[in-house]
């Protein structure tokens, strides 16, 4: 933990980031645990968020050193990272008894339980959500994170009530429940980022973008308004870098070069208002910051392997 807070995003480049920010629901998962029992979790190609309601025990990811559990603790753990969960029985946390709740097969619209013990009697119960989480469908937030995260949060935060909600939707398996359990997934993620912006751990550094302010604050003006004439030179400018050191640092924490970024937020707008709006196509294309018709239909193909007139008829994309 550090004495001071490191480097920060913006409150204001925060705000732009997260209006961009989309949560694509991977499963979820209710874990009970009773006393003198451990449960391993992981394994899913995609980060977990796993939040403490009931109990006191300890987490540990991929073998690492142990993370006390208390209720509303909150952890992230990287991508297929292996996650077990240990409840102290009469010998301390010797002599577990250990049960595997990992399994090959998820689908996003059930709640799957899985129960270490005495289901009757939890002493410990988390809600455990895979999930992707992207800028603009195009950087990854998650993606530089090496090490799990953890913050403690209160009850009038009410992170449990949220996720409480999220399983009561895929438990009713009415229509649009999937939807919903991730828009209140999303919720929890907008959570833990606004707690980035006063926290003393240095977790935020390992967050894709925001472990780099300076070129947050390009992404964000990038993510919020593809079509405005960027250049390298203009979002090195919103940046305070040079032109070489915003490209070096950019594709460090994005893991793409800065105009591929906006190419593909550029023809994603361009594919939302084919779908949702009668917004001719070169509007459309005017819109993404498309000189002309014949350049963005180019652009298009190549990225879609379709024309834009074929999405406006719902046609498949050409081989």
């Amino acid at each position: 933990m550090n004495e001071h807070p490191v480097l920060r995003i913006s409150p204001t480049d925060l705000e732009t980031l997260l209006g961009t920010l989309e949560v694509k629901f991977v499963a979820l998962t209710e874990c009970l645990v009773s006393m003198g029992y451990a449960l391993e979790l992981g394994g899913v190609n995609a980060p977990g968020l796993h939040y403490n309601l009931v109990g006191k025990g300890r987490a540990i990811v991929d073998g690492g050193e142990p993370i006390p559990l208390m209720p509303h603790t909150l952890i992230v753990v990287p991508a297929s990272s292996l996650f077990r969960i240990e409840v102290e029985g009469r010998h301390g946390y010797s002599g577990l008894l250990s049960i595997n709740g990992r399994t090959p097969t998820r689908s996003p619209d059930v709640v799957r339980r899985v129960t270490a013990g005495t289901e009757e009697e939890p002493s410990l119960i988390l809600v455990c959500g895979y999930f992707h989480a992207t800028y603009g469908a195009c950087a990854d937030l998650f993606a530089g994170l090496t090490e799990p995260i953890f913050e403690q949060f209160s009850a009038e935060d009410q992170v449990d009530t949220k996720l409480q909600a999220a399983l009561a939707e895929l438990v009713t398996q009415e229509i649009g429940s999937g939807a919903m359990s991730a828009a209140l997934l999303k919720q929890v993620v907008v959570q833990l980022l606004r707690r980035s912006l006063v926290s003393m751990n240095a977790w935020v550094e390992h967050l894709s973008v925001l472990g780099d302010p300076l070129v947050a604050r390009a992404f964000a003006a990038m993510a919020m308004r593809p079509g405005d004439d960027h250049s390298l030179e203009s979002l090195a400018h919103l940046a305070c870098l040079s032109r070489s050191a915003f490209v070096a640092r950019f594709s460090s924490a994005v893991g793409k070069a800065p105009m591929q970024v906006l190419r593909e937020l550029r023809l994603r707008q361009a594919m939302s208002q084919l779908k949702g709006s009668g917004l001719a196509i070169e509007l459309i294309a005017h819109n993404a910051g498309y000189a002309s018709r014949s350049s963005f239909i180019k652009a298009f193909r190549k990225s879609y392997g379709m024309d834009p007139s074929e999405v406006r008829r719902g046609l498949p994309a050409q081989e």
